[in-house]
């Protein structure tokens, strides 16, 4: 098949990924991301001048901008598909399930921008997506199966304001049980948006319940790509694109870190 390569003329590229480094914004129920240089240039030369350095890094599967696997939600002791969770979990991961069972995604995502159906930049903390947002976001568009559904709530906007964005004490926005059931009756292949939880968090909550996960990875079987920094594509104004996902293939993992890429491609006239 021959490919319309001048379709990517005038392309452009966003990096929906956050950029990682310590004491980043994260939740308190993963391994923090850590980061130090073990070689610096100067502590072994070569015999021609020439110096190297190297890091070591440390993180969770679940810090920054993610892809949550199948294996990382259960619910009374069974995973998507009523497998049991306990025999396939071991110390060293997931012999089911995990990310590196998650097939790279290229293809259509359509941008269900909430905060501007509300009118403001960003949704309040604690605030619950319901659906008749998410009817209000999708009009005018046609949300198809197999496909990428985000969900724009401007929270990224915060990721310098650690407290804030994590939610812990005041909350954050994101879909409550019932818009997590219209997400799923959609049947996308993965949603994804831009708080460490693909959740309502009420204020004062924390993550004590996480009923969103349990109805898109265990009931219907949907990747959940968390902490995306989805303000770019808000302010310009971009409600489908093509988006490509391709979390690390870390065997047995319950998620990975991901750098997600969105093109939005010129029109042809």
């Amino acid at each position: 098949m021959e490919v319309p390569w001048e379709a990517l003329a005038g392309a452009e590229v966003f990096d929906l990924a956050q950029p990682m480094r310590t004491g980043m914004p994260q939740s308190p129920n993963h391994v923090p991301f850590r980061m130090l240089l073990e070689r610096r240039h100067g502590d072994m030369v070569r015999a021609d001048g020439g110096s190297a350095a190297n890091e070591v890094i440390v993180t969770g599967g679940h810090v920054g901008t993610h892809v949550d696997a199948l294996a990382h939600v259960s619910q009374e002791g069974r995973l998507h598909g009523g497998l049991q969770a306990a025999s396939v979990q071991g110390h060293h991961g997931f012999t089911e399930l995990g990310i590196d069972a998650f097939d790279p995604y290229v293809g259509r995502a359509v941008l269900l921008d909430v905060a501007a159906a509300h009118g403001v930049q960003a949704l309040p903390p604690g605030y619950e997506i319901t659906p008749a947002d998410l009817d209000r976001a999708a009009d005018g568009l046609t949300v198809r199966p197999g496909e990428a559904l985000l969900i724009g709530t401007g929270w990224s906007r915060h990721w310098a304001e650690r407290e804030l964005f994590t939610g812990q004490s005041g909350g954050a926005p994101g879909p409550g049980a019932a818009a997590g059931r219209w997400l799923a009756e959609r049947h996308p292949r993965l949603v994804g948006g831009e708080s460490i939880a693909f959740e309502h968090i009420p204020a004062g909550r924390g993550h004590a319940t996480l009923p969103v996960h349990r109805i898109l990875l265990v009931e219907a079987g949907i990747n959940i790509v968390e902490t995306m920094r989805l303000w770019p594509l808000l302010d310009a104004g971009h409600r489908e694109v093509l988006l490509i996902v391709n979390p690390l293939p870390l065997v047995g993992a319950t998620g990975a870190p991901v750098r997600p890429l969105a093109v939005t491609v010129r029109r042809q006239v």
